[in-house]
């Protein structure tokens, strides 16, 4: 056998060891989004920011419990209007940053005008897209979710990017809706795709550990998730 035949050959069982690159993630739900597209900003600010909402009733709670403090960086994923970034941004304090990350660019343009206008000057916008957070590696003590879990086009795509995003002893809080047979609404049902129990199976799968469920909110549930190292 010449040298260049055994070479070739070589190389054939090498790549034959090497495992097949993953197929790309295909959405779970597509065009969940297409609501937000090109959106008006004060609709959905009444929409979202207005009582009888049970996070906004509960958000002085929730922001309690996400234990944002002084200096923290705090990334709020799917932002919407803002309701929760000005309100890390307070507690965060001038030390601290907060980036308000949402695809849809009217609503992150809308928040840095509104903090802007509030002399938050610890807010960054961040227009991402349905894969990424578009955030920098180990740039955030915690990643905030509220009711944004179920938008995910593509979730294992997203949990990865927060994963990355994380610092070693950062959190990942995610809020979303509780959906059961028989008590959830018909919206919940038709819209929310998976209920808690799946929810937690992804994140786990996606390297994460649950470290609390907690009993804050009727409507959706609370669930406080820490990241672990990959093998």
């Amino acid at each position: 056998m010449s040298g260049l035949l055994r070479l070739a050959v070589a190389l054939g069982l090498l790549m034959a060891l090497v495992p097949a690159a993953p197929a790309q993630e295909t959405s779970v739900r597509p065009h969940i989004n297409r609501h937000y597209e090109d959106a008006d900003y004060e609709r959905w600010r009444q929409t979202f920011e207005r009582p009888g909402r049970e996070v906004y009733d509960r958000r002085h709670d929730i922001v309690a419990a996400a234990q944002v403090q002084t200096g923290m960086d705090v990334a709020d994923v799917g932002a919407g209007t803002g309701l929760f970034t000005e309100l890390f941004a307070a507690a965060a304090g001038p030390t601290g940053r907060v980036y308000a990350v949402d695809i849809t660019e009217t609503f992150v343009r809308n928040i840095e005008r509104r903090a802007k206008r509030q002399g938050l000057g610890n807010v960054e916008g961040i227009v991402n897209d349905a894969r990424s957070t578009g955030l920098a590696a180990d740039s955030v003590d915690l990643v905030f979710l509220s009711d944004t879990y179920h938008h995910f086009e593509y979730p294992q795509a997203m949990l990865a990017s927060i994963h990355e995003a994380l610092r070693a002893h950062g959190r990942l809080v995610v809020i979303d809706f509780r959906r059961k047979e028989g008590e959830s609404s018909q919206w919940v049902m038709e819209h929310v795709r998976a209920g808690r129990e799946q929810v937690v199976e992804e994140i786990e799968a996606a390297g994460f550990r649950l470290l609390e469920d907690a009993p804050l909110l009727k409507i959706n549930y609370f669930l406080r998730f820490e990241p672990i190292v990959r093998p």
